[in-house]
């Protein structure tokens, strides 16, 4: 599966969206359906019931003269009159008093002649045939002062059929149409943005996260601005820091106290072999004294230059540190034949922000290990640039395969001299990386390359 998907399928906002998505469309199929059933629906209720429903507005319009004989429906209902003219084999009312007598009708009687002869009140909600077609009626109560009169109201099943079909449902379909575009779109936004706000947090968090390197072990996820429901997580993920942290210190306080544990019983061996008298047995532990002592002095640097702490920032000239580390390792170029060359301007126009120590201990180990893979004859080229440093041989380098290693703890080269410890160029990284430079090697052929940026 590739991996795009892979990470959409795991994402808490594509999951909402999705959800949301499948909710709202499985609303709407169930508004249709419904609607869908009520437009099939022959069913009486809903018939009857809008019959009733007007039949209680129309009797809350019936006005009355002053001997309390009804008159008509008030102006709020006059402009609906017409229907009851124009449409009168289809719709009609009457309105009767407790005794079933006419006091108002919109019909003659033959309109309500097959209605059951029941008196008013004790008809609700009734049907009656009328030249084959069924008629829905309904009766509701009008109080008066001293007595009850009763409005009738009754309106043909085809006409009923005709606004609901022809008029109603269609109105009715598209305010559903319009109503789930609003839906999904409007809510559909909202739902996006507030999901990138909601989640904003967990993107700062990862992005902290993501930075804390072990120069920053001290750093700790900010728990508050997360959601509840993600802090136990945060929290935790903190507490595990804590305990990395704490087995970091413990390692390095370690490496940095047993390198020193060890210099003086080193010191010492070595004092007794050089008043020992001399022979191949004696040089020969003497070379062993001096790669021991070698790799626990790079010991204690290694251990030194992976604490931030023991940096101090300031201003430096590079090329005036380079021109140091080369006039340090003069001798041991002399006795390689190998020849130091530093070019580039002679004052960098905006100095190196750095620890000057730990540059010069950088710039120490690159040549050094150049001037140790440099064929006699060659030189090992230092080049500065204004943001850039460049230490270069023309040695045999190194195979495609094995760069990934140039930078691991004690890997060495096949092409050295001594017997090196195998740190120096760790050693190197660490310090680029204390002082946020990228330290890279590049295959030059022949020889190799290493490019400092800042």
């Amino acid at each position: 599966m590739p991996f795009g998907k892979t990470i959409w399928r795991n994402s808490i906002s594509f999951k909402v969206l999705v959800a949301y998505v499948a909710g709202v469309g499985l609303s709407i199929l169930l508004i249709a359906l419904g609607a869908f059933a009520l437009i099939t629906s022959k069913s009486d209720i809903l018939l009857t019931t809008d019959v009733a429903e007007r039949t209680h507005e129309l009797a809350g319009k019936l006005q009355f003269d002053a001997a309390g004989r009804p008159t008509g429906f008030d102006n709020s209902e006059g402009d609906r009159v017409w229907t009851f003219n124009s449409l009168g084999e289809e719709i009609g009312y009457r309105v009767l008093d407790s005794e079933a007598n006419v006091l108002l009708a919109s019909t003659d009687e033959a309109f309500w002649a097959s209605a059951a002869t029941v008196r008013p009140a004790e008809q609700g909600r009734f049907k009656f045939e009328r030249k084959g077609i069924t008629m829905y009626a309904a009766t509701a109560p009008v109080e008066q002062v001293d007595h009850t009169l009763y409005l009738q109201f009754a309106v043909s099943e085809r006409l009923m059929d005709l606004l609901h079909k022809g008029f109603a449902w269609p109105f009715m379909g598209a305010g559903i149409v319009l109503f789930s575009l609003v839906l999904l779109f409007v809510f559909g936004t909202c739902a996006y943005f507030t999901l990138g706000y909601t989640l904003k947090p967990l993107r700062e968090v990862s992005e902290s996260a993501a930075a804390i390197s072990p120069r920053s072990l001290h750093s700790r996820l900010d728990v508050k601005t997360v959601p509840s429901e993600v802090a136990p997580l945060v929290t935790s993920f903190n507490s595990a820091l804590e305990r990395l942290e704490h087995g970091y210190r413990v390692q390095q306080e370690f490496l940095a106290t047993a390198a020193h544990e060890l210099k003086t019983p080193l010191a010492l061996i070595r004092a007794q072999l050089e008043l020992m008298a001399p022979d191949k047995g004696r040089d020969s532990l003497l070379n062993d004294a001096e790669h021991m002592t070698r790799q626990v002095q790079q010991l204690l640097l290694l251990a030194e230059t992976s604490e931030a702490h023991n940096y101090s920032f300031a201003a430096v000239d590079v090329m005036e540190v380079a021109r140091q580390a080369a006039g340090y390792l003069q001798r041991m170029a002399d006795a390689a034949d190998v020849r130091l060359v530093l070019t580039g301007p002679t004052a960098v126009a905006e100095p190196w922000q750095a620890d000057r120590s730990a540059l010069f201990t950088l710039l120490k180990n690159l040549l050094e290990n150049a001037i140790q893979h440099a064929p006699r004859g060659t030189q090992v080229l230092l080049e500065l640039g204004a943001d850039t440093l460049a230490v270069r041989d023309w040695g045999p380098g190194v195979t495609q395969e094995q760069m990934v290693q140039i930078f691991t703890r004690f890997w060495r080269g096949a092409h050295r001299r001594d017997h090196g410890a195998g740190l120096g160029l760790t050693i190197c990284q660490e310090i680029a990386r204390a002082h946020g430079w990228s330290l890279i090697a590049q295959r030059a052929e022949p020889g190799l390359s290493f490019c400092l940026s800042r």
